[in-house]
């Protein structure tokens, strides 16, 4: 399952920030798009969409699911 988030994620320093959660809940299939102003994170992964907006928080950021 694909998903798409807006996130607060600004820059590469905080890209390897969420890299360990976002590790263990997409096995390595999920980037950060630091070009758009949204900085939309995109992640494909069996996870919920609240999982991977829990694990975007335990790193220090937010996320919002775009339809």
């Amino acid at each position: 399952m694909k998903n798409q988030f807006k996130t607060n994620v600004k820059c590469a320093a905080c890209v390897a920030t969420i890299t360990p959660e976002m590790e263990k809940i997409a096995a390595g299939s999920w980037q950060v798009d630091l070009t758009s102003p949204d900085r939309i994170l995109t992640v494909e992964s069996e996870k919920n969409a609240d999982e991977i907006i829990q694990a975007l928080e335990n790193s220090g950021y937010k996320g919002e699911l775009l339809s």
